[in-house]
């Protein structure tokens, strides 16, 4: 697609198997507001869903009200998790138009959903697994919730600090990552950003492989992961076993203050990825001088990493459902515009921990 015709992700769309409880998680874990539901009550008889916003992040959680339906069924299957990740178009006949003549990316006819606030025009576009993006045009649409949406009275938090989405990453079968970064670039436009083969990402037991696709300057981003060889079963191996199916693994969160974000957040409950005590021995020989206190970011497991254009600051949540699958990253970038790969075996180290309890390492 032209660089006029995608302009950021809009919102990511899970369905789960209780909406409220996760819109709860959301609001009084990580300090997003409930700022819309849909429901019997906004007349929609078939599905609850609830809209809530951080910073420019939006997250929309969909729960079925039938236990047969396309909803259900995906929850039985893969358990809760990403279905959408939604992306707002300038025109949508352009981005339509442009997907024709790349004849590449396999996408529904589009619908224009008229209301009293204007219509939205949108369409649904393919990708990994049973994942889709739903390109929303709301050029002639004035409501700030979508349509068959509803205001939420509810006491707003005062947020955790998140600013916006960084990237969003999908997790694909072995020899499979090269096809899809291909569907992106080829199909829609998307320029590869970087990419990483198993002597980058890997511990003694495991690894994988991953390419990292862009469009729009970085407003979109899109990381690619495979599992690769190893002594035992890789993290992206075990994902696909639990999800049954290629998905989206993990979201990372941008926040300007990392410290204060994850102290809230570990006040709340929310239970994040540890670091050995050894990863900061030699910390500061590794990434140079920060203006952080590296004894505070210990305490809270934070991960650290440099790159030419700055340092990033990193931190990983445990599954935020009941399947090893999905799970947050909170990301706060000082010039750095890569993905800590300095990070990548005390993390994965971390993981394969958590892996040898559930027996799947």
């Amino acid at each position: 697609m032209t660089q006029k015709a995608l302009d950021r992700v809009d919102y990511v769309e899970f369905y789960v198997g209780s909406a409220k409880q996760w819109a709860y998680y959301h609001k009084f874990g990580l300090g997003f507001n409930i700022i819309g539901y849909s429901g019997p009550e906004t007349g929609v008889r078939d599905k609850v869903s609830y809209l809530m916003e951080q910073g420019r992040v939006k997250v929309m959680v969909t729960n079925s009200l039938h236990p047969d339906s396309v909803i259900s069924n995906h929850v039985k299957l893969h358990g809760d998790g990403v279905k959408d990740i939604a992306i707002r178009v300038n025109s949508l006949d352009d981005a339509l138009n442009d997907l024709r003549e790349r004849k590449v990316v396999n996408y529904e006819k589009a619908e224009d959903i008229k209301t009293e606030n204007g219509t939205v025009h949108k369409a649904k576009a393919f990708t990994y697994g049973e994942t889709v993006h739903s390109l929303i045009d709301y050029g002639e649409f004035e409501s700030k919730l979508p349509p068959n949406f509803e205001p939420v009275e509810m006491i707003e938090t005062k947020g955790s600090g998140i600013t916006r989405f960084d990237h969003i990453v999908g997790n694909v079968e072995d020899k499979k990552m090269d096809s899809w970064v291909d569907y992106y670039v080829d199909g829609m436009g998307f320029e590869p950003l970087i990419s990483f083969d198993d002597k980058d990402i890997s511990t003694e037991f495991t690894a994988l492989r991953s390419k990292v696709v862009q469009y729009n300057n970085r407003k979109i981003v899109f990381p690619i992961n495979e599992p690769a060889p190893g002594k035992k079963k890789s993290q992206i191996q075990e994902y696909l076993d639990y999800y049954h199916m290629p998905g989206v693994q993990h979201i990372a969160l941008h926040t300007d203050d990392i410290i204060g974000t994850v102290s809230k957040m570990k006040n709340e409950g929310i239970q994040f990825q540890s670091a050995p005590d050894s990863y900061y021995d030699e910390l500061a020989q590794r990434v140079g001088k920060i203006d952080e206190d590296i004894a505070t970011l210990k305490s809270l497991n934070i991960l650290i990493d440099r790159d030419d254009d700055g340092y990033l600051l990193q931190i990983f949540t445990k599954p935020t459902g009941d399947r090893p699958t999905f799970f947050y990253e909170i990301i706060q970038r000082k010039g750095a515009t890569s993905f800590g790969k300095g990070n990548f075996k005390a993390l994965f180290e971390s993981i394969e921990k958590d892996q040898a309890r559930r027996g799947n390492l």
